[in-house]
């Protein structure tokens, strides 16, 4: 029995009874996760990533195993806003946990609708995934710029009143000055980070092992790079962070949060352990009692730096 006493967290208006997240794409909406646990000892979950219509993605092969990690190139495959909130909300809102909506566009239109659709909703938050290609800008993604993330986090700010969180791309020069045009804009708070851009190649064929060349990495060997980006991000806003990017393990929860992360979302640890997500909440219960912490919010930015 996990002991939630000192694990709850308050994120951008929203009470968490554990930090603790599945990450978006890595989770669907939690039918299946289901045969293995109860989904009500997460502090919540960030459901598939949704967009305006049905998405089938892209063309296989779109996973690839790396050391210490997965490349992936899904595409964003999704049934839809319609589909989410007629379907899946109303089975998520049973399963007594943070419902956070995950959203992603082509367009600032796209990301417009979306969010106007999922403001008359009980979803409990919408994070903004700002790595999705600007087809407008020949394919670049909205959160390699200040501008660019700027505009789609006032474009999701006016939208919605819900709590928007937006998740921001590793693959920029300084992640710092992205987190703070969307803070400029009203972001209620950043995740971080979104997969790095990687590739594989088969050598046998000459091909690149994923059909769209390139793909996001994720897994245990994009954490130290994680954990600086959440680091210097969390020194530089005022608004609160989410933590991710290779966390498999209660001690990797541990350093996003002395690194200055108030909630952590786990990923592509999932793959290999479903069970991961309530390993880490018992892992964090047993430190908190162990280090006599009367909550876990004390661990948030307490990193002795040299």
């Amino acid at each position: 029995m996990i002991d939630m006493s000192r694990l709850g967290v308050d994120f951008a208006g929203v009470h968490f009874k554990n930090p603790i997240i599945p990450a978006s794409g890595t989770f669907g909406y939690g039918r299946e996760y289901e045969e293995f646990f109860d989904l009500s000892l997460l502090g919540g979950i960030s459901v598939k990533g949704t967009t305006g219509s049905r998405r089938n993605g892209n063309l296989p092969p779109r996973i690839a195993e790396t050391p210490s990690g997965m490349l992936n190139s899904v595409g964003l495959q999704n049934p839809g806003i319609d589909h989410f909130i007629g379907e899946e909300l109303p089975y998520l809102k049973t399963k007594n946990t943070v419902v956070i909506a995950n959203i992603a566009g082509s367009n600032e239109d796209e990301y417009r609708t979306v969010a106007e659709k999922l403001d008359s909703t009980d979803v409990d938050m919408i994070e903004v995934n700002i790595s999705c290609p600007n087809v407008k800008a020949g394919g670049a993604a909205f959160g390699v710029s200040c501008d660019g993330a700027a505009r789609i986090t006032r474009v999701v700010r006016k939208a919605t009143s819900k709590p928007v969180m937006m998740k921001l791309s590793p693959n920029v020069t300084d992640i710092t000055e992205i987190a703070k045009a969307c803070e400029s804009e009203g972001a209620d708070a950043v995740s971080l980070i979104n997969t790095l851009l990687g590739m594989r190649i088969d050598i046998r064929t000459k091909r690149p092992i994923l059909h769209n060349n390139v793909g996001g990495l994720s897994g245990p060997a994009v954490f130290p790079v994680a954990l600086r980006m959440v680091w210097q991000t969390a020194n530089a806003v005022k608004i609160p962070v989410c933590g991710m990017g290779g966390v498999s393990s209660w001690e990797d929860a541990v350093e996003m949060m002395m690194a200055g992360a108030v909630l952590v979302q786990v990923g592509a640890a999932l793959f290999s352990d479903p069970n991961c997500p309530v390993k880490i909440v018992e892992g964090l219960s047993e430190y908190c009692r162990n280090q006599g912490l009367s909550s876990v919010t004390e661990l948030t930015g307490s990193v002795k730096v040299w």
